[in-house]
Formats: C-alpha cells, sequence, structure tokens
C-alpha cells in the first residue's frame, strides 16, 4: 500500500461512527489501546496493513474501499465547487483546498452540502421568478413536483458519484454471473420470465413474489429487457444508497421525492448497464459517438445518450452536455442541464433549433452549431427515438432528443467533422419572448418589454415589428 494511503485517519472516524462504536470498543475489537485508535484517527500514526486486514476481518470490510484514495475523491468535489463564480473574488490556494479535504472531512462535506442546497434554492427562484413573469402563475399555488425534481438533479449536475461506485462493483459481479438473468438467480433465487402483453395487463414489468420470478413484457427489446433488470436490481439491492442521496434534498411535496427517487433508480440503473469507467472510456475512443456507445453497451440511443450527461465525476469528468427529450408538440418530458444552456422553463423553444425538426427526418441524426443573441455558440445533435414496446398496433410515441454542449468542447465530437465550423452557426433564441432578433420570420410573439411598431405605411417581413430601444 502506497505511503499517501496509510493516513486514513478521517474515514476510520466516520467508519467507527457508522458503526455505533466507541474508540474503546474499536480498539477491543482491534486487540489495540484507545489512544492508538485516537492517534490513527488524527493522523499522527499511519495504518499498518496488518492492522488494516484486521479491520477489513473484524468488521467484514472490503479492503480496497477502506484503503481508498486518501480523500482525493472530496479534493475532487471540493475543487469543482470552489470554481463557481460566488467564490471568484477569494484567494483560495489548490494546496489549502487539498488540506481541508484531507484533514476536515466534515467540515468539507458540510460545506459541499450547504454549496448544493444553495444551488437548489437558486434553480428554485429562478423557477419561481419565469412563472412570475412568464406565466401568470401566482404564488399561492402548489408546488410543482417535477420542477422539484429537476432542481434537485440539476444542482448536482445529474451526476451522484456513490451510486456509480455501487454500481460499477455491481456490474463487476454480474460479469461474474454471466448476466442479469444469472445474477438474479444466484443472488435472489429470481428467475425471469416473458409473458405476452395482455397478460401484463398494462406493466412492462413486475416483480412475482410468489413465483420467484421477474415478469417481463416479451415485446419490450433487448435494450429495454436489460434496463428493466437492472432496474429491479437497483431496488432489491441499491434502495440505501438512493435514499442517502435523497436525504440532502429538499422537497415540498411527496410526488416530487418518488419522482426524484425514480430518476435515481433509473441512474443506478443505467450505471450498471455502462460503468462509469469503462463508459467514460469508451466515449472516448469513439469521440461520443452515441449510436456506437449503444451497441458496445446493449443500450438503446436514448440511454447512451442520456448516460453521456452524467459523466462528470470529479477528477473524471468528460464534456459536459445539456439533454433535452421534447414531443411534436414541443412539450418537454425530461430536461438535465450539465452544460449551462439556457434554456426556457416555460413557453415554447426556437423552431430554428433542429431537436424540433427532426421529426422530418426519423432516426437521422442532424448536428448543428446553434449561436444565441448574446453570442454564445454551442454544438448540438439532435434525433428521434421511438418509446413503447413493440409489435403491430402497440402504443408507441414518436420523440426527439437533443445533446448540447458549449462550443469548447465541440472538438472532441465525432459530429462536428461532418458539418461546417461554428461560423456557420444557425442564430436561434431562449423563446420568442426573450429573443431580440429583429428579423426572425420564424417568431410566434414578441419580445418581452419592447414596443411594437405600427404597421400603418409600413410592414416588415418579420411577423412582428418592434422599436430598436
Amino acid at each position: 500500500m502506497a505511503q499517501d494511503s496509510r493516513y486514513i485517519g478521517p474515514r476510520l472516524r466516520r467508519l467507527r461512527r457508522d458503526l455505533g462504536l466507541t474508540q474503546a470498543n474499536m480498539a477491543t475489537d482491534l486487540d489495540i489501546s484507545p489512544s492508538y485508535v485516537a492517534l490513527l484517527e488524527r493522523n499522527q500514526r499511519p495504518l499498518t496493513a496488518d492492522l488494516l486486514i484486521r479491520l477489513a476481518q473484524t468488521y467484514q470490510l472490503d479492503i480496497a474501499r477502506l484503503a481508498g484514495d486518501g480523500g482525493a475523491e472530496q479534493q475532487s468535489r471540493l475543487d469543482s465547487v470552489l470554481k463557481d463564480p460566488i467564490f471568484a473574488d477569494i484567494d483560495l490556494p489548490p494546496m489549502e483546498a487539498a488540506d481541508v479535504a484531507a484533514n476536515y472531512p466534515a467540515f468539507t462535506e458540510a460545506l459541499l452540502r450547504l454549496h448544493t442546497a444553495w444551488r437548489e434554492e437558486q434553480l428554485a427562484l429562478a423557477d419561481r421568478s419565469a412563472e412570475g413573469e412568464g406565466s401568470g402563475r401566482s404564488g399561492s399555488e402548489p408546488p410543482d413536483p417535477v420542477a422539484e425534481s429537476r432542481r434537485f438533479l440539476a444542482a448536482r449536475r445529474n451526476c451522484f458519484p456513490p451510486l456509480d461506485d455501487a454500481a460499477e462493483r455491481m456490474a463487476a459481479t454480474i460479469a461474474q454471473a454471466e448476466g442479469l438473468r444469472g445474477y438474479l438467480r444466484a443472488r435472489h433465487g429470481l428467475k425471469v420470465r416473458r409473458l405476452p402483453s395482455d397478460v401484463m395487463m398494462g406493466a412492462i414489468r413486475r416483480l412475482n413474489h410468489h413465483g420467484r420470478e421477474v415478469q417481463l413484457d416479451d415485446q419490450l427489446d433487448n435494450a429495454s429487457q436489460s434496463f428493466q433488470l437492472a432496474l429491479q436490481l437497483t431496488y432489491l439491492e441499491l434502495k440505501s444508497d438512493i435514499d442517502a442521496q435523497l436525504r440532502d434534498g429538499q422537497f415540498e411535496t411527496e410526488n416530487g421525492r418518488r419522482l426524484t427517487h425514480r430518476a435515481l433508480a433509473s441512474y443506478a440503473a443505467a450505471a450498471i448497464l455502462m460503468p462509469y469507467t469503462a463508459f467514460a472510456r469508451a466515449a472516448d475512443q469513439r469521440h461520443y459517438d452515441v449510436e456506437a456507445l449503444g451497441r458496445q453497451f446493449g443500450a438503446s440511443f436514448e440511454q447512451a445518450a442520456h448516460r453521456l450527461t452524467t459523466l462528470q465525476k470529479p477528477g473524471h469528468a468528460r464534456v459536459p452536455f445539456f439533454f433535452l427529450r421534447v414531443d411534436q408538440a414541443g412539450n418537454v418530458s425530461k430536461r438535465l442541464d450539465g452544460a449551462g444552456f439556457p434554456f426556457a422553463r416555460h413557453g415554447g423553444g426556437c423552431p430554428l433549433w433542429s431537436v424540433h425538426q427532426v421529426f422530418r427526418t426519423p432516426r437521422q441524426i442532424v448536428a448543428q452549431w446553434i449561436e444565441l443573441p448574446d453570442g454564445q455558440r454551442f454544438f448540438s445533435v439532435a434525433r428521434t427515438v421511438t418509446q413503447g414496446i413493440g409489435g403491430f398496433g402497440t402504443p408507441r410515441a414518436e420523440r426527439a432528443i437533443a445533446l448540447v454542449c458549449a462550443e469548447e468542447h465541440a472538438a472532441r465530437l465525432i459530429y462536428a467533422r461532418a458539418i461546417p465550423g461554428p461560423e456557420a452557426a444557425t442564430p436561434i433564441g431562449i423563446s420568442c419572448r426573450l429573443c431580440h432578433r429583429a428579423d426572425c420570420t420564424s417568431r410566434a410573439a414578441p419580445p418581452i418589454g419592447r414596443d411594437m411598431l405600427p404597421d400603418d405605411y409600413r410592414r416588415t417581413s418579420a411577423p412582428f415589428g418592434f422599436s430598436d430601444g
């Protein structure tokens, strides 16, 4: 074991407290003195290999997890938080942040939680402001559970390293058990049975405790079957991990909490099928080719695209993406922001953005450079996806999804090589009410705060003429 990983005092203290032990209790269990335990916890003595093995055997622990990374993950998380513009005027040398993370883990965790709660509150304020200005809703109306769930995910950049780590360990065990079906049979005594839709009575997955089987609709494709089995495993084995993530959330409604629980369960299921380390490496190697990644991991286009948005683990982050899923009427059914892309929370989107046009060319990937009125440029990849079970006459929904990244990351994407560069970007707006492009012929409404021009003597080619000031 490397010298720098022998000092694990803060983690040893957390372990002892998690086990509900005093220093004297742990000393008795390990056949050492209480004063030695205290020295270990204060990093005044290194943890020897012999004592590490004794710890693992006594408390049935994984040695690798206990030895860990010497606080590197906490330091990476802290470094990421300290890049927030709110700290821009404070001189925070990297060495000081590293010292805080290593020597004061509880304080570090408190700061991380406080910052996450602050971000969540800022998103809530933005939502309430948008509702007041754009939708006419009053503050007395009940809270929106969907908005609650979205704020929870956005405040954490849709990245949950503890779930990734737990899912990655499970994926390794599943591989040794010859796949999901073998693991379910060996670990839980459950067999997998496919049944016709009329027998499933509207369900696509069902856990039959009496029959000791997981039942699946036989019209699910392979990617959906695998996902549903991974999701069932998540509910069986990772419930406590998910609950731990939810404890820091701010929920006004039980529905908001339930929606977030479901989102985190789906996150963990995807992480089982597409383990973080392997998937992140493949994303780099394949230059973020979503279809190629889906084939490699047996996932659908949407599953692979969604997983790309979660690759923001501190110290191991990849391209940050904004993810959007809309139907043909423009209704947003999923939105995940990891790229700082400004998107209207209310009202329609810009029709010049290709995500609203790909319904004309089903299943074809459309790449597009887009430019916002303030000059920011983003790169967008959009394609339609079909949701629902297979078979003629079965209900299915056609939706479009888009992955968007900032201009500086686009060169890493294979799609950017196929079209002209950012100088050919399509000018779009966040929404018509917030866009001040005077010459847009696709405009559906005048912008907020601009005076309309009379058309007694002159009518512009754009639907609305408005003043310059």
